[in-house]
């Protein structure tokens, strides 16, 4: 009965996040469901989710970014509706909090996995457009997305920050940048990763943490890049 609770608050807190009421709760538990847990779970919901999530990014790109190309607003989505990008948003929701997980998931802290709450995410994206329509589903995705949206960096063209301090750096002819994880919090399955990044000759060297290496990568490799233009700009040609 107290476990129950728990999630019903839980899952109080995730309809707030997602400002989406569910009229069938159901639907929501479901898309919480992993297939662990019993045979009624998200794995269908999430082939519906991943397809709703992608049209709405790309939309939102689409409009507010009428310059750009399809391969540069593909780029862009590519890197706004990935695993790494879903999960942050589904610990900022707390979404692991309500997530039905069996007993081996619960061991090995799969509440806290990537590729779950990513696959919760884009399920609950599929089951409120089960529970109203897909106008409903597709405003839930503009309301969770939308600061990203906003803070694209152009600059790049939708490059990913690896690559794009990788070009940053090849442009200054300067040496690649050394990736090192500093530090695994937690166990295997339940972690967060450290990872340095050096630019070796500059001097540089910064931290970032992720829920997954890639994403740490991804973070320091940012903070990397900031760094590099802001002391070492590139001439303009005249």
């Amino acid at each position: 009965m107290k476990t129950d609770l728990i999630k019903q608050q839980a899952q109080r807190a995730i309809q707030k996040h997602l400002g989406y009421e569910f009229n069938n709760l159901e639907l929501l538990r479901q898309a919480l469901t992993h297939r662990s847990f019993n045979a009624k779970n998200n794995e269908r919901f999430e082939f519906v989710g991943d397809a709703i999530l992608n049209y709405t990014v790309a939309k939102m790109l689409f409009e507010a970014f009428p310059k750009l190309s399809e391969g540069e607003l593909s780029r862009l989505r590519a890197n706004l509706v990935n695993e790494g990008v879903l999960a942050e948003i589904a610990l900022e929701m707390e979404v692991g909090n309500g997530l039905y997980l069996g007993a081996g998931e619960l061991k090995s802290g799969g509440f806290k996995r990537p590729s779950i709450l990513a696959d919760a995410m884009e399920a609950m994206f599929a089951a409120v457009s089960f529970d109203a329509d897909f106008g409903a589903a597709e405003k839930v995705v503009r309301h969770l997305f939308a600061e990203r949206v906003k803070r694209v960096d152009l600059k790049n063209q939708g490059k990913d920050n690896k690559t794009a301090l990788q070009e940053a750096l090849q442009a200054r002819r300067m040496a690649l940048p050394k990736y090192r994880i500093e530090e695994q919090i937690g166990h295997a399955n339940d972690s967060r990763f450290v990872v340095s990044c050096d630019l070796g000759e500059p001097g540089f060297i910064c931290q970032a943490e992720g829920v997954s290496r890639k994403a740490a990568e991804q973070e320091t490799a940012k903070t990397a890049l900031v760094w590099l233009e802001q002391h070492y700009p590139l001439k303009r040609k005249k």
